[in-house]
């Protein structure tokens, strides 16, 4: 049985998409949007590694986008998909964006998870960005814009990869 987050994973890139959009055209925006849901992909399946994790987020529901818009200053409106966005996994996703060593560990933490058990898997995008990855997705990836999101719960990230002090920066 596999663990359906993708309500979840979809919400949640769609708010970084939203919140820090792709500079430049249509191809600008794919590429932006597949680096955010690569980054919010791995940060779920590290939040919810188990087919009963994910069952019981998907009966209590994540959170929502309310926090994230104070902080990232993005315009919220009533949108049903803002309910499935999940604040700790779009901060864990965000220090994935900005910091590859971090990122580079969270891919490793899922060999052998629930998640991952049986598939290919390729975070190419989100651990090797080409030159058209980094310019399409500036802001999805500076560090300083990022901040406010990703210091919400990068010690829980940080701590969950068992690096302890080691990243905490």
């Amino acid at each position: 049985m596999r663990a359906d987050l993708s309500p979840l994973i979809a919400a949640t890139a769609l708010w970084l998409n939203r919140s820090y959009p792709a500079s430049g055209g249509a191809m600008a925006s794919a590429l932006c949007e597949a680096q955010a849901r690569q980054a919010v992909t791995v940060a779920a399946w590290l939040r919810y590694p188990t087919v009963m994790d994910a069952a019981l987020v998907d009966m209590a529901g994540p959170g929502g986008s309310a926090r994230l818009d104070r902080l990232s200053g993005a315009k919220a409106d009533d949108a049903p998909w803002r309910s499935w966005v999940d604040e700790v996994v779009a901060s864990w996703a965000a220090c994935l964006l900005t910091d590859p060593e971090l990122a580079a560990l969270a891919v490793a933490g899922l060999d052998g998870g629930d998640h991952t058990t049986g598939l290919p898997t390729d975070f190419r995008r989100l651990l090797a960005p080409d030159a058209h990855d980094r310019r399409a997705a500036a802001l999805l990836r500076h560090p300083d814009l990022l901040a406010p999101v990703s210091r919400l719960h990068r010690r829980q990230l940080v701590n969950h990869l068992g690096r302890g002090q080691a990243l905490i920066a």
